[in-house]
């Protein structure tokens, strides 16, 4: 029985649980994605990359035309090497206010580093969350997490600076103070 799989009788997990699942599966298992060699896991994470793409961006997309007012400018590495023998793929989004503001744009980050068991995901200012996918569907329940670490990295830029740094916010026959 896998992870995806309920026992006879129970209901299917949601899909973030079915993904924390797996992941506490391959931690008891010494396993990712069914490897237990570094090149099969990584493998598997460069995969995981490929079907992360379309997600990250439909997410970063929707951040940009309804909270940045289509100001933002996206940017993706691919997967790339650290220089400490890891990997990564990063998704961000900056706009004119955050770039005059210094703080870091919005971010999705996959990394799987040269001493991890197996790979997570984070933002700018959140991390850490579990990174497992095998499939495009399993990429597609993701939206809902991406979404939730960038309306919380958004969340934890506005308090670094102000509410000011978000367009959808400003007012041109009001005029707020913090």
């Amino acid at each position: 029985m896998t992870p995806e799989t309920p026992p006879p009788g129970h209901p299917a997990a949601p899909a973030p649980l079915a993904a924390l699942m797996r992941h506490f599966t391959d931690l008891r298992d010494g396993t990712h994605a069914g490897h237990q060699d570094r090149a099969g896991k990584e493998r598997a994470f460069l995969a995981a990359t490929r079907l992360l793409d379309a997600p990250a961006r439909q997410v970063l997309t929707e951040f940009d035309t309804h909270l940045l007012l289509g100001t933002g400018t996206m940017s993706a590495t691919g997967p790339r090497r650290d220089p400490h023998g890891g990997s990564f793929a990063t998704w961000t989004l900056a706009w004119p206010e955050q770039l005059h503001t210094e703080i870091p744009p919005l971010t999705l980050h996959a990394h799987y580093g040269a001493d991890f068991h197996h790979p997570h995901l984070r933002g700018a200012t959140v991390a850490e969350w579990p990174l497992n996918v095998a499939t495009p569907d399993q990429a597609a329940e993701l939206l809902p997490t991406f979404r939730a670490i960038l309306a919380a990295d958004l969340h934890n830029l506005v308090f670094q600076r102000d509410w000011r740094i978000v367009p959808a916010l400003r007012d041109t026959h009001h005029s707020h103070s913090r």
